[in-house]
């Protein structure tokens, strides 16, 4: 075992019980999920519904169902386990396209214990999975697309570093993961310390859309606490970095938690960390807007990569 890995494993562990700590001493209830046969039977189901699928269901229930709506939509997808001492889970991987060039979009389909995972993540599964639709429907000429929804994110990206060790991760042109895609208006691309080809490519693409570069969009250097699937792919050399929409009236107080979280342990957070990893992240604290923004922008990106 490595001594990253161990790292990993130590700081998940210590952060799923924290959480599952403060969680279960909520007097707040879980939602009542969407059956999946409601949702199945909506000809063309918004990210919302889909969302509304996931959340506030265990995070066994979450991963079944998830698998169970790929195969009632006749989406053909890969099921793949993994099980080590860290824990187990079920990635699914679907494909589009069948370009020279791949590029992976990520969407973990875990929550942290006692907390409904609207925001985090069943909004970033929601989106993907509208787009996954569409673009099945008109595949990019020139670019094959790999939506990979992982398990145990919050095991320490568990999922995605178990798929980045397997042959399907090789010749991956680049990785993006999907994290607190629901409520906001301005997008962030992070973890971006230095251009890539998909930062510029992002940059251009949503520029297209009428995003102006440090006012609606952002592109973020390496952030110290926060992260995401797209970490596991950048450990073996992959270009990799994570997408989140947030509020722009929240500017200032995001950047000064993001950076510096430690300061704020004792002051207001703010949206949409008011509600992330607590019982709190629900359906009804999303904005159908904020879908749109992320799946326009992700749609832009893949006509310009």
């Amino acid at each position: 075992m490595r001594l990253r890995d161990a790292g990993l494993f130590v700081r998940a562990r210590l952060s799923r019980t924290l959480t599952g700590a403060l969680n279960a001493r909520s007097a707040i209830a879980l939602p009542v999920p969407l059956p999946l046969e409601a949702v199945v039977a909506r000809p063309d189901p918004s990210p919302l519904d889909l969302a509304r699928l996931l959340e506030g269901r265990s995070n066994v229930e979450r991963e079944a169902l998830l698998g169970r709506y790929l195969a009632a939509r006749g989406v053909r997808f890969e099921t793949e386990r993994f099980a080590t001492f860290e824990g187990a889970g079920v990635n699914y991987v679907a494909e589009v396209g069948g370009g020279p060039r791949t590029l992976v979009l990520i969407a973990h389909h875990d929550a942290v214990p006692g907390s409904p995972g609207a925001n985090d993540n069943a909004a970033a599964v929601g989106i993907l999975l509208r787009l996954l639709a569409r673009m099945a429907a008109a595949p990019p000429p020139r670019l094959t697309l790999r939506f990979l929804f992982t398990a145990a994110e919050e095991l320490g990206y568990l999922g995605a570093r178990a798929y980045v060790r397997s042959p399907a991760a090789r010749q991956v042109a680049a990785a993006l993961s999907l994290e607190l895609c629901g409520i906001g208006d301005q997008l962030a691309l992070w973890d971006a310390p230095r251009e890539t080809e998909l930062s510029r490519s992002f940059a251009h693409a949503v520029v297209g859309l009428g995003y102006r570069r440090d006012e609606t969009f952002h592109v973020v250097g390496r952030v110290p606490v926060f992260g995401s699937d797209h970490r596991a792919f950048l450990e073996v050399g992959i270009p990799a970095h994570g997408l989140t929409v947030l509020p722009g009236a929240e500017a200032e107080a995001l950047r000064r938690f993001i950076f510096k979280p430690w300061r704020s342990l004792f002051q207001r957070r703010p949206r949409p960390f008011d509600t992330y990893h607590t019982a709190r992240d629900r359906s009804e604290t999303l904005e159908p807007a904020a879908f749109d923004r992320v799946g326009a922008a992700l749609e832009a990106l893949i006509r310009e990569f």
